[in-house]
């Protein structure tokens, strides 16, 4: 078997980096897989088009992002069977996780090929915009199973340590996608269309390429095909410690859709504007985001390996380095948002509406770095559920009331509404605190003369 990826072992810091810049570039790739539809069609079509694929790409997001949070129970599964070194029993995880993942993508592709319009109607998408939000929606609808397939290949091998091949499969559909909007939105003029087609087109040319080399490597984990099958209890359990953190990121992915709702009620220049800014935020995260993803794997398989110290040295770690990085985001994005919204869009209409609601996410680049570690560490042990909560608590209880309350005040503008995210932080970051508190008053418990 091929040596894993050991994060039991080394220096933390170095461990976690080693492994978390992958994730990063992984993460880069991908964001830039999702911007560049934006970016192009921005530059090559209309207003209502940018709005179609605003509106429409984080339908998909919000979808991805869900489908990736379920994939969690195969990271965490097998880097706890890593972590145990049970090659054996990760290699039925994968098996089981696989014919759980086959099902999703086939729900996920014909409901949202009956019911796009209705989603798009739901999003309250602009009337000149309907009709793109409704074809992008659709068209990448159709293409779920690809969707699905590249979640869950990265889902395993961040699982078994190897950051590598997930930041190789996002590359491919990077190249692929930039060279199918050139040609389908620049060239043929095809607007919303062609990018949605180039997106589906490179996702699906990925996948294939990636299966054909993960075949030839040798894997770390003992799989045949015989792993492939309806085990219920691993499924059982994948779907208890992934169900909740997608079902978290499927309604934090929501309060984000209701911004965008509410944003759509007031012009399609505001929906395009908060389009490209929630677009750019994706690239302003991605270093806490890469470290939410790491620190699951890195603390999965040192609670296998029974270390939790080092697992909360990691997190110690994780936190100070991603702020760093969450400061000189906070600054680019308050002072020179109009100059990262350029990026995305030509129309001096949209780009001030951009860079008003970035004020506000400037921000939440301080305090996500926190959030996000935290997540991932709870992830990583198992504590599913609790991600889940604090994620309702920050999405239902403060950023979708603060945004519906802030759309009813006069004069409101974008930053004003933004606003609701850095608010939902704060709150999430509390939970997380008094969680950890918790955690450590219980482990004093246990290690008291009287219980022992």
């Amino acid at each position: 078997m091929k040596k894993t990826n050991n994060l039991t072992e080394g220096k933390i810091l170095s461990s976690l980096t080693r492994f978390a810049m992958p994730v990063l570039f992984a993460l880069f790739l991908q964001a830039l897989y999702g911007g560049v539809d934006l970016l192009i069609v921005g530059q090559f079509a209309s207003t209502a088009d940018v709005s179609g694929v605003a509106t429409g790409s984080m339908v998909m997001q919000t979808l991805t992002m869900t489908i990736t949070g379920l994939a969690m129970g195969i990271t965490v599964l097998v880097g706890q069977r890593i972590g145990e070194k049970s090659p054996y029993k990760a290699g039925q995880a994968i098996g089981s996780g696989l014919c759980l993942f086959l099902v999703v993508s086939f729900i996920l592709t014909v409901c949202i090929i009956i019911w796009s319009g209705a989603i798009a109607r739901l999003m309250q998408a602009p009337e000149e915009a309907f009709a793109q939000t409704d074809l992008y929606i659709k068209i990448c609808g159709g293409g779920c199973i690809f969707i699905v397939a590249y979640n869950v290949l990265g889902s395993i091998f961040r699982g078994i340590g190897d950051s590598k091949t997930p930041l190789l499969t996002v590359a491919i559909a990077c190249v692929l996608n930039i060279g199918g909007d050139l040609l389908l939105v620049a060239v043929f003029h095809m607007g919303v269309a062609g990018a949605a087609l180039a997106t589906v087109a490179s996702q699906a040319v990925s996948v294939v390429i990636s299966l054909l080399i993960i075949r030839k490597r040798t894997l770390p984990f003992t799989f045949s095909r015989k792993f492939i099958r309806f085990n219920k209890n691993i499924i059982w359990t994948e779907f208890k410690l992934g169900s909740p953190v997608a079902l978290q990121e499927l309604l934090v992915g929501t309060s984000f859709l209701v911004i965008q709702m509410v944003v759509n009620t007031i012009s399609v220049t505001a929906s395009a504007g908060v389009g490209v800014a929630e677009k750019l935020c994706t690239f302003i995260m991605l270093v806490p985001s890469a470290y939410m993803q790491s620190m699951a794997a890195f603390v999965a398989q040192n609670a296998g390996a029974e270390k939790p110290q080092r697992a909360s040295k990691g997190l110690l770690y994780g936190i100070i380095t991603s702020v760093s990085i969450g400061i000189i985001m906070a600054y680019f994005s308050f002072f020179h948002g109009d100059v990262l919204s350029s990026v995305f869009s030509n129309d001096a209409a949209v780009i001030p509406e951009a860079h008003d609601y970035l004020k506000a996410y400037a921000i939440d680049c301080m305090l996500t770095p926190f959030l996000f570690c935290f997540i991932g560490y709870y992830n990583g042990y198992g504590k599913t559920l609790f991600v889940m909560i604090q994620g309702l608590a920050g999405a239902f209880c403060v950023r979708i009331p603060l945004v519906v309350l802030i759309s009813h005040i006069p004069e409101a503008t974008l930053f004003h509404i933004g606003l609701a995210t850095p608010a939902s932080t704060i709150v999430q970051i509390s939970l997380c605190l008094i969680m950890m508190t918790n955690i450590k008053k219980q482990s004093k418990q246990r290690l008291s003369p009287i219980n022992l």
